[in-house]
């Protein structure tokens, strides 16, 4: 921490979306996952306060009991119709919704199949449903052929995977996994966190795909293009009223609170009637990715608002953060075990491109310290935070491969 480069549970204020103050300094914000620029919106603003002055702070219980409110019926209602699905559930957020859906589902003499790139609350649920959990390569649907013809006669199939993967913005391969899953007469669910408000114009990747009626389950989080807090799962009229009873994470857990659904009633209202907004993010992040290339600098197999840039190393990435945070942009620098280093940039309907330019103007500076696309990336580093923390002397560090 001395060395300035720990750069995680950092106090920021003067949250404009778009820009964000850290000390005395005002910063690109290219680290929020705030795709459509709505949480700041008044719309969203004006919602959430009506909800805080009619309903209070909170609903001081489950939905299961007392915490139930006819503006969460209301918000599953319109989820539903957005996604063209019978039913809906919500839950207190997005982690509870895939903890909840998996567990309940799936049993111990079941088995799990997940992307080896799926998220953790999809790892979480499927070890809390006591399931046998499977991966597979990333967005091979060969690699699911093959443990799903491996599985033992009679257990149940449950496949699960992103829509659009948080790390590195790549899109599941999902015409292939859903024609894989039910050759093998497996369930798919897709957790559709990263998609939501980004793609087909925001209804997400089962939509870009033409696939909606053919994935059994979606789940959503609100603390992304909903402006807000909380989750869903969206489905037939059985299965969503079978999770609404058994789900544990929903049963067991306060209601999202009266301004957080109204808040993601209205950022999902406002997609509906600006669909431009999904557009217009997919715009700025491919404006950047230009810029990149010129730069020689690689985004990967990113098409989405998330861009990731590779870096050499775990030391590395924390100077990088800091090079740019001093350059006047916030970025997300991420380590192993989450992934391979990197910062990772996520981009919003709301930046403009001024905000743009002097995001790759402070790339540029710093260029030669990504890695090009034939480069092998630093995924074998071991040093841990608490080490990079307590290191006075890493600022002046040498670059390691």
């Amino acid at each position: 921490m001395a060395a300035g480069l720990y750069p995680y549970f950092l106090p920021l204020t003067g949250h404009e979306g778009t820009t964000v103050t850290l000390g005395d300094q005002e910063l690109v914000m290219c680290g929020s996952n705030n795709y459509l620029g709505l949480t700041s919106d008044p719309r969203v603003k004006k919602a959430a306060a009506e909800a805080l002055d009619l309903y209070g702070t909170s609903c001081t219980g489950s939905r299961f009991l007392n915490g139930n409110l006819a503006l969460h019926d209301l918000l599953e209602a319109e989820l539903a119709d957005f996604y063209g699905k019978p039913a809906a559930a919500v839950f207190s957020t997005g982690y509870q919704a895939n903890l909840g859906v998996i567990s309940a589902l799936a049993g111990r003499h079941d088995m799990v199949f997940a992307d080896s790139d799926a998220h953790a609350s999809i790892v979480d649920g499927s070890v809390l449903s006591g399931a046998k959990l499977r991966r597979f390569r990333h967005n091979d649907a060969d690699a699911l052929g093959r443990r799903l013809a491996a599985a033992p006669e009679g257990a149940g199939r449950l496949v699960v995977v992103d829509g659009v993967y948080s790390m590195e913005g790549d899109l599941c391969a999902l015409p292939e996994l859903v024609a894989t899953s039910r050759r093998y007469g497996a369930r798919i669910v897709v957790d559709d966190a990263h998609g939501l408000g980004v793609l087909d114009g925001g209804r997400g990747t089962t939509s870009y795909f033409g696939l909606t009626d053919q994935v059994d389950l979606i789940t959503v989080t609100f603390s992304k293009s909903l402006a807000s807090l909380g989750g869903a799962v969206v489905g037939s009229e059985e299965v969503v009223h079978f999770l609404k009873h058994h789900a544990r994470s929903l049963i067991f857990s306060a209601s999202a609170t009266p301004a957080s659904a109204a808040a993601a009633l209205a950022a999902l209202r406002i997609l509906r009637a600006e669909p431009w907004r999904a557009e217009r993010a997919q715009e700025n992040a491919d404006y950047i990715r230009r810029g990149l290339a010129r730069l020689g600098v690689s985004s990967g197999a990113s098409s989405t608002p998330v861009v990731p840039l590779r870096t050499r190393g775990v030391v590395e990435t924390l100077l990088l953060w800091r090079r740019l945070v001093d350059r006047g942009v916030y970025t997300n620098p991420v380590l192993p075990p989450a992934a391979s280093p990197r910062l990772r940039l996520s981009f919003m309907a709301t930046h403009t491109t001024d905000h743009l330019d002097r995001v790759l103007e402070a790339l540029a500076a710093e260029a030669d310290m990504f890695l090009g696309a034939d480069e092998p990336d630093g995924s074998d580093e071991t040093a841990g935070l608490a080490e990079l923390a307590a290191g006075p002397a890493l600022a002046s560090a040498p670059h390691r491969s």
